[in-house]
């Protein structure tokens, strides 16, 4: 679980470019937008700035002013699970949609342009799990990493990882490092010998509700104190803090229901 966006940069600088196959934004399309982004706002000290208008009424959220995620209205008649989405950094988005048809994946929005944001569109796995693809022009993406507050790491809960590590790998030219300590299913994703995302296969230990799903992990700076202030307003713990090789975890949910997980990092 190491943070790697794909440009260069040292950490808390905006990048110049996401390489094809970063994970280069996060999107949340929720049902009360303003309750969102109180939440967000108290949680990771997250200010906002309206835009891209192109994707209707949305917003951005800023880290000293700068871009780390977007939050949504999810229109009234669709009645999906609210999760936070990873788009992947794409150099031609309609080849990119191709590949994901091509390989057993389907695309339900776009390719379409939204002149502020690139061009975009959203699809899903062979086993259901949504993502997005991005072609940036002026709006470039998440611009701040490793820090509290931003993205950290993005990673699929799946039934099985080998063949959706194939899937993503064929899509976006990633080479596969499996787990090999046995009884974990678990796959890391590199882009030119950086790990850029994940995959868990988890069999049936999968949430009914939710399926096949991608995580969003943000830094924070105290996992403990995190976890109160997600209580406090108004989120739930789904899995207890624990420690990992990366760092202490913990996965909640805001208000609305949808889940993401904070990483503390060792000290």
């Amino acid at each position: 679980m190491t943070d790697a966006r794909g440009a260069t940069r040292r950490d808390g600088e905006a990048p110049v470019q996401h390489a094809p196959g970063t994970p280069c934004w996060v999107s949340l399309m929720v049902h009360g937008p303003d309750t969102a982004r109180m939440f967000y706002e108290a949680l990771f000290g997250w200010e906002f700035q309206p835009g891209p208008q192109q994707l209707g009424p949305y917003v951005s959220a800023l880290l000293d002013g700068r871009e780390v995620a977007g939050i949504g209205l999810l229109p009234p008649d669709r009645h999906l699970p609210l999760a936070w989405t990873p788009y992947f950094a794409s150099a031609d988005v309609d080849r990119t949609a191709e590949a994901v048809r091509s390989c057993g994946g389907t695309i339900g929005v776009g390719p379409l342009d939204a002149p502020d944001a690139g061009r975009l569109a959203i699809g899903s796995d062979p086993s259901g799990a949504v993502f997005g693809i991005r072609q940036a022009s002026a709006h470039l993406g998440t611009a701040v990493t490793g820090v509290p507050g931003a993205p950290a790491w993005n990673e699929l809960t799946t039934f099985e990882s080998e063949r959706m590590a194939k899937f993503y790998a064929s899509v976006f030219g990633y080479t596969e490092e499996p787990e090999l300590s046995s009884g974990i299913d678990y796959v890391t994703l590199n882009l030119e010998g950086r790990p850029v995302a994940a995959v868990h296969g988890v069999g049936n230990g999968l949430p009914r509700d939710r399926g096949p799903h991608w995580t969003t992990y943000f830094t924070v700076a105290d996992l403990d104190d995190a976890v109160d202030h997600v209580l406090r307003l108004g989120g739930q713990i789904l899995t207890q803090a624990q420690d990992s090789a990366h760092g202490r975890v913990a996965t909640v949910t805001d208000p609305e229901g949808a889940r993401f997980a904070l990483l503390q990092h060792p000290r």
